[in-house]
């Protein structure tokens, strides 16, 4: 029993003892280079500063949309209700490939940023009243951006300088974008964002740029021109329907008509005559004006259907929360200083205790 003590003993007691030793020598090596790390952290602490200073203040604006889609039944909603009274038959209703759930993709596409440029915008100032497109041009870039994109306008001068100047007025062509326009159109491709919570279906649209106020009209815009995308999709086929119908419901209005007047003249032409072929061309023609008849109440009742069937169609957008102009930056000054100031104190701390002695050791082995 003794043996088995004295064998099974120190095998337990060891690893506290070395795990004890290997703290105590890495808190000494931390306190030797004590020195290092406060320089460290100055410099990270100086260089938090200005990039801190040298990144623009940006301003987000989030939006939340929940979107209440037609309904698919077939015994509700106004044509359902039109079809049942006029006696017309049932429409139907069927499934769009365009709803509030590719709000995403609606956004980020050319033709929709686009159409956001003539969009008016007015600085919190009130230095600055002109539309989107022109803003843009006036947000500030960090100052390393400026040097890296320094080669790029001075060689993209050059190229302007020998060719020949161009109308800038003409509209946006989304098949044939210039260099500027697509660099304007990936700016507002980065600073709107879609996202739907595919459990609840609400949308929330943000949107992040240099000026308060901008950034809420903005959203504001993008909020109306995405429900009037969505709208515009959704009763484009209901529109040509009723538009079809309506031309149709003219043409057969004009038969009966016609039919109606060919009775009338026949019948005075013919009224003291009773001839057998006087009344079975009569009869004739007062079958075609019944017959025309029926086909222009039948064509009505479908355009009073189609008619409803537009309003039915509409999406109802419901602004859980508007947008409002944002009181603080999105992007804190105080979290870049905090960030980098322990990124700088952590990485020579790294390096000090783990980097440089596996680089001398490398060296050592080679």
């Amino acid at each position: 029993m003794e043996e088995n003590k004295n064998y099974t003993s120190p095998i337990p007691a060891s690893n506290p003892e070395e795990q004890e030793i290997d703290l105590m020598d890495i808190l000494r090596k931390i306190i030797a280079m004590r020195k290092t790390l406060y320089k460290a952290a100055g410099i990270g602490l100086v260089v938090g500063i200005i990039i801190a200073f040298s990144i623009p203040r940006q301003y987000t604006v989030s939006v939340t949309l929940a979107p209440e889609m037609g309904s698919d039944s077939k015994n509700s909603g106004l044509a359902s209700m039109a079809a049942s009274l006029l006696g017309g038959g049932n429409m139907g209703n069927s499934a769009d490939a365009l709803n509030a759930a590719l709000s995403s993709e609606i956004v980020s596409s050319t033709p929709f940023l686009l159409e956001l440029f003539d969009t008016q915008v007015q600085t919190l100032d009130k230095e600055l009243d002109t539309t989107l497109v022109a803003y843009l041009d006036t947000q500030r870039a960090p100052w390393w951006s400026l040097i890296l994109g320094a080669p790029g306008k001075a060689i993209g001068a050059i190229k302007g300088f020998f060719s020949e100047k161009t109308d800038t007025a003409t509209a946006f062509n989304p098949f044939l974008l210039t260099k500027e326009e697509n660099k304007k159109v990936e700016t507002l491709r980065k600073s709107i964002q879609a996202n739907i919570d595919k459990k609840t279906g609400i949308t929330t649209l943000s949107v992040t740029l240099q000026d308060a106020k901008v950034t809420a009209m903005v959203a504001d815009s993008v909020v109306a021109k995405l429900q009037q995308y969505i709208i515009n999709y959704r009763i484009a086929k209901a529109k040509e329907d009723c538009a079809y119908l309506e031309q149709l419901y003219k043409e057969r209005q004009q038969e009966y008509y016609e039919a109606q007047q060919r009775y009338a003249r026949y019948v005075d032409a013919n009224k003291s005559l009773v001839l057998q072929s006087v009344r079975t061309e009569q009869e004739r023609l007062q079958n075609d004006m019944n017959l025309a008849y029926q086909v222009y109440s039948q064509v009505a009742q479908q355009l009073q259907v189609a008619r409803a069937k537009i309003q039915e169609e509409k999406p109802v957008f419901a602004v859980v929360e508007p947008a409002t102009v944002p009181l603080q930056a999105s992007n804190s000054r105080k979290m870049v200083v905090i960030g980098v100031f322990f990124l700088a104190l952590v990485g020579t701390l790294g390096w000090k205790l783990f980097g440089e002695p596996c680089l001398q050791q490398f060296k050592q082995q080679s």
